[in-house]
Protein backbone atom coordinates (compact mmCIF):
# COMPACT_ATOMS: atom_id res chain seq x y z
CA UNK A 1 0.00 0.00 0.00
CA UNK A 2 1.04 3.56 -0.97
CA UNK A 3 0.17 4.55 2.51
CA UNK A 4 -0.94 3.16 5.51
CA UNK A 5 -4.40 2.43 6.40
CA UNK A 6 -6.71 4.09 8.60
CA UNK A 7 -8.94 1.75 11.10
CA UNK A 8 -12.38 1.75 9.76
CA UNK A 9 -14.69 4.20 11.91
CA UNK A 10 -18.08 3.24 13.10
CA UNK A 11 -17.43 0.16 15.10
CA UNK A 12 -14.91 -2.40 16.63
CA UNK A 13 -11.71 -3.84 14.60
CA UNK A 14 -11.46 -7.44 15.13
CA UNK A 15 -9.01 -9.97 14.37
CA UNK A 16 -10.79 -12.90 13.35
CA UNK A 17 -7.85 -15.21 12.94
CA UNK A 18 -4.57 -15.62 15.26
CA UNK A 19 -2.97 -18.19 17.39
CA UNK A 20 -0.37 -18.30 20.24
CA UNK A 21 1.95 -21.10 20.61
CA UNK A 22 4.71 -22.64 22.49
CA UNK A 23 7.20 -24.51 20.36
CA UNK A 24 8.37 -26.76 22.63
CA UNK A 25 4.81 -27.55 23.66
CA UNK A 26 3.24 -27.84 20.73
CA UNK A 27 4.80 -30.21 18.19
CA UNK A 28 3.26 -28.60 15.01
CA UNK A 29 3.01 -31.15 11.52
CA UNK A 30 2.75 -28.23 9.38
CA UNK A 31 6.52 -26.95 10.38
CA UNK A 32 9.11 -26.80 7.93
CA UNK A 33 12.81 -25.28 7.47
CA UNK A 34 10.95 -23.06 5.71
CA UNK A 35 9.32 -21.70 8.72
CA UNK A 36 12.68 -21.36 11.35
CA UNK A 37 11.22 -17.12 10.94
CA UNK A 38 8.47 -17.87 13.53
CA UNK A 39 9.84 -20.88 15.34
CA UNK A 40 9.68 -19.43 18.42
CA UNK A 41 7.12 -18.41 20.87
CA UNK A 42 4.30 -16.67 20.48
CA UNK A 43 2.15 -15.24 23.58
CA UNK A 44 -0.26 -12.35 24.39
CA UNK A 45 2.60 -10.35 25.82
CA UNK A 46 3.97 -10.20 21.71
CA UNK A 47 0.28 -9.63 20.55
CA UNK A 48 -1.31 -6.86 23.11
CA UNK A 49 0.97 -3.93 21.97
CA UNK A 50 0.52 -4.78 17.78
CA UNK A 51 -2.95 -4.68 18.64
CA UNK A 52 -3.08 -0.77 20.38
CA UNK A 53 -0.77 0.45 17.80
CA UNK A 54 -2.77 -1.24 14.88
CA UNK A 55 -6.06 0.17 16.36
CA UNK A 56 -7.42 -3.40 16.91
CA UNK A 57 -10.07 -3.47 19.65
CA UNK A 58 -10.18 -7.25 20.04
CA UNK A 59 -9.52 -10.92 18.41
CA UNK A 60 -10.40 -15.05 18.00
CA UNK A 61 -7.63 -16.91 18.92
CA UNK A 62 -7.87 -20.36 16.89
CA UNK A 63 -5.86 -23.84 17.27
CA UNK A 64 -3.00 -24.36 15.43
CA UNK A 65 -2.55 -28.32 16.67
CA UNK A 66 -5.14 -30.99 17.03
CA UNK A 67 -5.41 -32.33 20.70
CA UNK A 68 -6.99 -31.62 23.67
CA UNK A 69 -3.95 -30.22 25.43
CA UNK A 70 -4.42 -27.29 22.47
CA UNK A 71 -7.50 -26.50 23.91
CA UNK A 72 -6.27 -26.55 27.71
CA UNK A 73 -3.50 -23.70 26.24
CA UNK A 74 -5.98 -21.91 24.07
CA UNK A 75 -8.19 -21.98 27.25
CA UNK A 76 -4.81 -20.70 29.60
CA UNK A 77 -4.69 -17.90 27.04
CA UNK A 78 -7.86 -16.76 26.55
CA UNK A 79 -8.15 -16.25 30.62
CA UNK A 80 -5.09 -13.66 30.65
CA UNK A 81 -5.70 -12.07 27.41
CA UNK A 82 -8.34 -9.62 27.82
CA UNK A 83 -8.62 -9.13 24.12
CA UNK A 84 -9.49 -12.22 23.19
CA UNK A 85 -13.13 -12.09 22.57
CA UNK A 86 -13.36 -15.61 21.42
CA UNK A 87 -11.96 -18.67 20.83
CA UNK A 88 -12.08 -21.79 17.78
CA UNK A 89 -10.98 -25.13 19.73
CA UNK A 90 -10.58 -28.51 18.88
CA UNK A 91 -12.44 -31.13 18.13
CA UNK A 92 -12.11 -34.37 16.76
CA UNK A 93 -14.85 -33.87 14.52
CA UNK A 94 -14.38 -37.16 12.17
CA UNK A 95 -15.19 -39.01 15.06
CA UNK A 96 -18.50 -37.91 16.86
CA UNK A 97 -18.32 -39.79 20.39
CA UNK A 98 -15.05 -38.33 20.62
CA UNK A 99 -16.05 -34.76 19.69
CA UNK A 100 -18.83 -34.86 22.06
CA UNK A 101 -17.16 -35.99 24.71
CA UNK A 102 -14.38 -32.96 24.72
CA UNK A 103 -17.11 -30.47 23.96
CA UNK A 104 -18.29 -31.72 27.49
CA UNK A 105 -15.25 -31.61 28.77
CA UNK A 106 -14.62 -28.06 27.66
CA UNK A 107 -18.23 -26.19 27.40
CA UNK A 108 -20.46 -28.42 29.60
CA UNK A 109 -23.97 -27.22 28.94
CA UNK A 110 -26.20 -25.65 31.96
CA UNK A 111 -26.95 -28.17 34.64
CA UNK A 112 -24.44 -31.26 33.00
CA UNK A 113 -22.58 -32.54 35.28
CA UNK A 114 -19.27 -29.83 35.71
CA UNK A 115 -21.38 -26.82 35.78
CA UNK A 116 -21.71 -23.94 37.86
CA UNK A 117 -24.28 -25.35 40.60
CA UNK A 118 -23.56 -29.31 39.35
CA UNK A 119 -21.17 -31.57 40.48
CA UNK A 120 -17.30 -31.04 39.24
CA UNK A 121 -15.28 -28.73 37.37
CA UNK A 122 -16.60 -26.14 35.36
CA UNK A 123 -14.85 -27.54 32.81
CA UNK A 124 -11.77 -25.62 30.59
CA UNK A 125 -13.97 -22.71 28.09
CA UNK A 126 -16.96 -22.88 30.95
CA UNK A 127 -15.65 -20.95 33.63
CA UNK A 128 -15.35 -17.68 31.28
CA UNK A 129 -17.23 -18.62 28.16
CA UNK A 130 -15.22 -17.76 25.36
CA UNK A 131 -15.58 -21.05 22.99
CA UNK A 132 -16.78 -19.55 20.35
CA UNK A 133 -16.24 -22.28 16.99
CA UNK A 134 -14.27 -25.36 16.49
CA UNK A 135 -11.32 -26.77 14.20
CA UNK A 136 -9.70 -29.72 13.15
CA UNK A 137 -7.16 -29.79 10.60
CA UNK A 138 -7.86 -31.45 7.13
CA UNK A 139 -5.22 -30.42 4.86
CA UNK A 140 -6.35 -32.09 1.58
CA UNK A 141 -7.68 -35.48 3.21
CA UNK A 142 -11.16 -36.64 1.85
CA UNK A 143 -14.09 -35.21 3.76
CA UNK A 144 -16.02 -38.14 3.12
CA UNK A 145 -16.84 -38.59 7.02
CA UNK A 146 -19.03 -35.51 6.76
CA UNK A 147 -21.72 -36.97 4.66
CA UNK A 148 -22.33 -39.80 7.55
CA UNK A 149 -25.39 -39.62 9.96
CA UNK A 150 -23.91 -39.36 13.01
CA UNK A 151 -21.79 -36.71 11.87
CA UNK A 152 -24.39 -34.61 10.54
CA UNK A 153 -26.41 -34.72 14.17
CA UNK A 154 -23.22 -33.39 15.32
CA UNK A 155 -22.99 -30.69 13.62
CA UNK A 156 -26.46 -29.86 13.84
CA UNK A 157 -25.91 -29.71 17.93
CA UNK A 158 -22.89 -27.15 17.40
CA UNK A 159 -25.25 -25.60 15.59
CA UNK A 160 -27.71 -25.39 18.38
CA UNK A 161 -24.93 -24.14 20.68
CA UNK A 162 -23.81 -21.73 18.95
CA UNK A 163 -20.63 -22.78 17.20
CA UNK A 164 -19.04 -22.04 14.25
CA UNK A 165 -17.64 -24.20 12.30
CA UNK A 166 -13.94 -23.18 10.97
CA UNK A 167 -12.48 -24.56 7.33
CA UNK A 168 -10.20 -24.28 4.79
CA UNK A 169 -11.32 -26.51 1.60
CA UNK A 170 -8.50 -26.14 -1.08
CA UNK A 171 -9.74 -29.56 -3.33
CA UNK A 172 -12.62 -29.25 -5.71
CA UNK A 173 -13.92 -32.71 -3.53
CA UNK A 174 -13.55 -30.75 0.22
CA UNK A 175 -15.67 -27.89 -1.25
CA UNK A 176 -18.59 -29.97 -2.61
CA UNK A 177 -18.24 -31.79 0.99
CA UNK A 178 -18.44 -29.13 2.73
CA UNK A 179 -21.44 -27.33 1.27
CA UNK A 180 -23.35 -30.59 0.68
CA UNK A 181 -23.20 -29.88 4.78
CA UNK A 182 -24.10 -26.18 4.68
CA UNK A 183 -27.49 -27.34 3.04
CA UNK A 184 -27.91 -30.83 4.93
CA UNK A 185 -27.63 -28.36 8.19
CA UNK A 186 -28.80 -24.60 7.16
CA UNK A 187 -28.01 -23.53 11.22
CA UNK A 188 -24.44 -24.39 10.82
CA UNK A 189 -22.33 -20.75 10.97
CA UNK A 190 -19.44 -22.04 8.55
CA UNK A 191 -16.14 -19.61 8.23
CA UNK A 192 -13.60 -20.65 5.43
CA UNK A 193 -10.31 -19.67 6.78
CA UNK A 194 -7.36 -17.82 4.32
CA UNK A 195 -9.86 -16.65 1.10
CA UNK A 196 -10.01 -20.41 0.73
CA UNK A 197 -6.37 -21.15 -0.15
CA UNK A 198 -6.49 -18.57 -3.59
CA UNK A 199 -4.25 -19.63 -6.28
CA UNK A 200 -1.25 -16.47 -6.31
CA UNK A 201 1.35 -17.78 -6.96
CA UNK A 202 0.19 -20.42 -9.83
CA UNK A 203 -2.48 -22.60 -10.04
CA UNK A 204 -6.33 -22.55 -12.13
CA UNK A 205 -7.76 -19.52 -10.73
CA UNK A 206 -10.76 -20.67 -12.42
CA UNK A 207 -11.00 -24.03 -10.32
CA UNK A 208 -10.82 -21.55 -7.06
CA UNK A 209 -12.93 -19.13 -8.03
CA UNK A 210 -15.87 -21.79 -8.92
CA UNK A 211 -15.14 -23.22 -5.44
CA UNK A 212 -15.52 -19.77 -3.88
CA UNK A 213 -18.61 -19.20 -5.68
CA UNK A 214 -20.13 -22.68 -4.40
CA UNK A 215 -19.24 -22.16 -1.03
CA UNK A 216 -20.61 -18.13 -1.33
CA UNK A 217 -24.39 -19.58 -2.80
CA UNK A 218 -24.77 -21.22 0.70
CA UNK A 219 -25.91 -18.58 3.20
CA UNK A 220 -23.98 -20.04 6.40
CA UNK A 221 -20.74 -19.56 5.03
CA UNK A 222 -18.66 -16.86 5.90
CA UNK A 223 -15.07 -16.02 4.48
CA UNK A 224 -11.76 -14.76 6.54
CA UNK A 225 -9.61 -12.39 4.34
CA UNK A 226 -6.33 -13.19 5.61
CA UNK A 227 -2.98 -15.19 3.73
CA UNK A 228 -2.67 -19.07 4.76
CA UNK A 229 0.93 -20.27 5.56
CA UNK A 230 1.17 -22.25 2.49
CA UNK A 231 0.34 -18.67 0.13
CA UNK A 232 3.35 -17.12 2.51
CA UNK A 233 5.59 -19.84 2.48
CA UNK A 234 5.55 -19.95 -2.02
CA UNK A 235 5.70 -15.86 -2.01
CA UNK A 236 9.45 -14.88 -2.41
CA UNK A 237 7.84 -11.45 -0.94
CA UNK A 238 5.12 -9.50 0.20
CA UNK A 239 2.41 -8.94 -2.39
CA UNK A 240 -0.50 -7.18 -1.57
CA UNK A 241 -1.21 -6.81 -5.22
CA UNK A 242 -1.14 -9.98 -6.10
CA UNK A 243 -4.12 -10.72 -3.70
CA UNK A 244 -6.20 -7.82 -5.20
CA UNK A 245 -8.03 -9.51 -7.41
CA UNK A 246 -9.10 -12.42 -5.18
CA UNK A 247 -10.03 -10.17 -2.34
CA UNK A 248 -12.46 -8.47 -5.05
CA UNK A 249 -13.72 -11.71 -6.14
CA UNK A 250 -14.88 -12.40 -2.67
CA UNK A 251 -16.20 -9.53 -1.85
CA UNK A 252 -18.53 -9.82 -5.19
CA UNK A 253 -19.66 -13.05 -3.85
CA UNK A 254 -20.06 -12.68 -0.27
CA UNK A 255 -20.82 -9.06 0.42
CA UNK A 256 -19.44 -7.58 3.62
CA UNK A 257 -21.42 -8.67 5.99
CA UNK A 258 -19.91 -12.14 5.57
CA UNK A 259 -16.26 -11.20 5.09
CA UNK A 260 -13.68 -11.08 8.08
CA UNK A 261 -10.89 -9.09 8.51
CA UNK A 262 -7.67 -11.64 9.81
CA UNK A 263 -4.38 -11.54 10.00
CA UNK A 264 -3.01 -15.07 10.81
CA UNK A 265 -0.68 -13.88 12.92
CA UNK A 266 2.24 -15.37 14.06
CA UNK A 267 2.45 -16.63 10.28
CA UNK A 268 2.06 -13.60 8.69
CA UNK A 269 5.52 -12.42 10.43
CA UNK A 270 7.03 -15.06 7.65
CA UNK A 271 6.48 -12.10 4.72
CA UNK A 272 5.15 -8.60 6.42
CA UNK A 273 4.63 -7.01 9.73
CA UNK A 274 1.49 -7.10 12.02
CA UNK A 275 0.59 -3.75 11.20
CA UNK A 276 1.71 -3.56 7.89
CA UNK A 277 -0.49 -6.80 6.63
CA UNK A 278 -3.49 -5.98 8.59
CA UNK A 279 -3.48 -2.07 6.93
CA UNK A 280 -2.58 -3.98 2.95
CA UNK A 281 -5.58 -5.98 3.96
CA UNK A 282 -7.95 -3.12 5.14
CA UNK A 283 -6.46 -1.64 1.63
CA UNK A 284 -7.32 -4.22 -0.62
CA UNK A 285 -10.99 -4.35 1.00
CA UNK A 286 -11.27 -0.40 0.16
CA UNK A 287 -10.18 -1.05 -3.37
CA UNK A 288 -12.39 -3.94 -3.92
CA UNK A 289 -15.44 -1.17 -3.58
CA UNK A 290 -15.83 -1.34 0.31
CA UNK A 291 -16.41 2.04 2.79
CA UNK A 292 -17.87 3.46 5.39
CA UNK A 293 -20.47 1.32 7.31
CA UNK A 294 -19.77 -1.95 4.61
CA UNK A 295 -15.96 -1.72 5.56
CA UNK A 296 -17.12 -1.39 8.96
CA UNK A 297 -18.86 -5.08 8.54
CA UNK A 298 -15.57 -6.83 7.13
CA UNK A 299 -13.46 -4.88 9.46
CA UNK A 300 -15.11 -6.50 12.77
CA UNK A 301 -18.90 -6.60 12.34
CA UNK A 302 -18.99 -10.05 10.89
CA UNK A 303 -16.66 -11.86 13.40
CA UNK A 304 -18.74 -10.50 16.10
CA UNK A 305 -22.00 -11.31 15.00
CA UNK A 306 -20.86 -14.61 12.93
CA UNK A 307 -18.90 -16.12 16.31
CA UNK A 308 -21.15 -14.03 18.71
CA UNK A 309 -18.52 -12.25 20.29
CA UNK A 310 -20.08 -10.17 23.18
CA UNK A 311 -17.97 -7.03 25.29
CA UNK A 312 -15.91 -7.52 28.28
CA UNK A 313 -13.66 -6.04 29.77
CA UNK A 314 -10.25 -4.75 27.78
CA UNK A 315 -12.16 -6.87 24.61
CA UNK A 316 -14.48 -4.90 22.24
CA UNK A 317 -15.68 -1.07 22.63
CA UNK A 318 -18.95 -0.07 21.98
CA UNK A 319 -20.44 -2.63 23.97
CA UNK A 320 -23.74 -1.43 21.99
CA UNK A 321 -22.51 -2.00 18.76
CA UNK A 322 -21.78 -6.05 19.79
CA UNK A 323 -25.24 -7.17 18.77
CA UNK A 324 -27.29 -9.93 20.27
CA UNK A 325 -25.73 -13.01 21.38
CA UNK A 326 -25.04 -16.42 19.16
CA UNK A 327 -28.52 -17.97 18.21
CA UNK A 328 -30.03 -14.91 18.80
CA UNK A 329 -29.43 -12.77 15.53
CA UNK A 330 -32.79 -11.37 13.95
CA UNK A 331 -33.14 -10.59 10.22
CA UNK A 332 -31.49 -13.42 9.40
CA UNK A 333 -32.34 -17.21 9.33
CA UNK A 334 -31.18 -18.74 12.87
CA UNK A 335 -28.02 -19.08 12.60
CA UNK A 336 -27.20 -16.70 9.37
CA UNK A 337 -25.92 -14.00 11.02
CA UNK A 338 -24.46 -12.67 7.80
CA UNK A 339 -26.80 -10.90 4.90
CA UNK A 340 -26.25 -10.61 1.16
CA UNK A 341 -23.68 -12.41 -0.78
CA UNK A 342 -23.32 -9.42 -3.17
CA UNK A 343 -20.47 -6.92 -3.14
CA UNK A 344 -18.80 -4.50 -5.50
CA UNK A 345 -16.29 -3.95 -7.97
CA UNK A 346 -12.59 -3.19 -7.72
CA UNK A 347 -10.16 -0.14 -8.21
CA UNK A 348 -6.76 0.08 -7.35
CA UNK A 349 -4.11 -2.00 -6.43
CA UNK A 350 -1.85 -2.74 -3.75
CA UNK A 351 2.31 -2.38 -2.76
CA UNK A 352 4.80 -4.71 -1.20
CA UNK A 353 7.10 -5.45 1.18
CA UNK A 354 9.75 -8.05 0.67
CA UNK A 355 11.18 -11.37 2.28
CA UNK A 356 13.28 -14.18 1.31
CA UNK A 357 12.25 -17.11 -0.49
CA UNK A 358 11.27 -20.70 0.66
CA UNK A 359 10.88 -23.98 -0.22
CA UNK A 360 7.23 -25.96 0.06
CA UNK A 361 5.50 -26.10 2.79
CA UNK A 362 4.35 -29.59 4.61
CA UNK A 363 1.39 -31.33 5.31
CA UNK A 364 -1.79 -29.55 6.45
CA UNK A 365 -0.33 -25.80 6.48
CA UNK A 366 -3.63 -24.06 3.99
CA UNK A 367 -4.87 -24.04 7.68
CA UNK A 368 -2.39 -22.46 9.30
Amino acid sequence: MSAPEAPPAGGPVVDAHHHFWQVARQPQSWRTPAHRAIERDYEPADLAPLLAAAGVDATVLVQSVDGPEENDRLAAYAARAPFVAGVVGWLPLADPAAARAELARLAPEPGAPGTPGSPGAPGAFGAFGRLCGVRTLIARDPLDWLAAPDTRALFRELADRGLAWDVVPVTDAQARAVTALAEAVPGLRIVVDHLCRPPVEGGDPGAWANRLAALAACPGVALKVSVGIDVLTDWPRWRADALLPHVTRAVELFGPRRLMLASNWPVVLLRRDYAGALADQLGLLRAAGLDGPALAEAAGGTAIRWYGLGPRPGGLREAGSAGPARGQVSGHAPGHPGGQAAGTGAAGAAGAAGAAAAPAAGRGTEET
